[in-house]
């Protein structure tokens, strides 16, 4: 069994996963991802994205192939032990937030790190200067139910950052927002990440979004291909249309 390179931390080969209802989700996927790297994991909606970053995160057991971390064997780890690391070493951002809603948002924010062991009060001061960076520092003792959706998203933001991660996944996360926020929302990401060293893997369906990546992967219906011509998700939202050289 070949062992991922060093300089990639993270590594999968041959990835395949069916859904309950035998729809495909991905089929013989393998890429690298090198440390410190932001890939945009791109393609139209349906084509695999969120069933890729849930594999390579060990959200879910990809049925077969090999995901890699660090030169640990994720596809080998049980439950326990992929949830330890995603508790340790990964960051998720999804489309929609998903907040506690009997917490505040300073709270919310700094659970990841309580969770991990950081003190309550190291973890309220990192927590507030993620989200002074994400605009919402002034919401910091309200409820998520006080909040727009897109202030909720910018805590979710805010709260993946905060215990700054080996790698973050981002599956769509820009999606609740408008196009001015996303803008500002997605360079607060990117040079977050880059400044801490946090690799970054971005799914999106958004061909801007994909260009501030270092590197892009295209997917379709569940497989990779050469290119997929996305257009600007302002001007043709809701099309399925794309041009793919495989």
């Amino acid at each position: 069994m070949e062992a991922p390179p060093d300089n990639d931390v993270l590594w999968a080969r041959a990835l395949h996963f069916s859904h309950q209802d035998g729809s495909p989700g991905i089929a013989g996927i393998s890429l690298a991802v090198r440390e410190g790297e932001i890939l945009a994991v791109s393609g139209p909606r349906g084509s695999g994205k969120t069933t890729l970053l849930r594999c390579l995160a060990g959200l879910v057991p990809a049925q077969d192939g090999e995901v890699w971390f660090n030169s640990k064997a994720v596809h080998r780890m049980g439950p326990f032990a992929r949830e330890r690391l995603r508790r340790d070493r990964f960051g998720w951002i999804d489309p929609a937030p998903a907040l506690v809603p009997e917490l505040n948002v300073w709270e919310n924010t700094a659970l990841p790190l309580m969770l991990r062991g950081t003190g309550r009060r190291r973890a309220k001061v990192a927590a507030l200067e993620w989200l002074e960076r994400l605009d919402v520092g002034d919401k910091a003792r309200k409820h998520p139910a006080e909040l727009q959706q897109a202030e909720r998203q910018r805590v979710s933001i805010a709260r993946a950052l905060a215990p700054a991660p080996t790698v973050l996944f981002a599956d769509e996360p820009t999606a609740p927002l408008h196009r001015a926020d996303r803008a500002h929302v997605l360079r607060t990401l990117t040079t977050a990440a880059r400044s801490h060293g946090i690799t970054v893997v971005l799914a999106t369906h958004d061909a801007e979004t994909a260009a501030l990546a270092d590197r892009k992967v295209d997917l379709l219906d569940g497989r990779r291909v050469n290119t997929v011509h996305l257009p600007p998700v302002a001007e043709t939202e809701g099309r399925a249309e794309c041009s793919v050289s495989v």
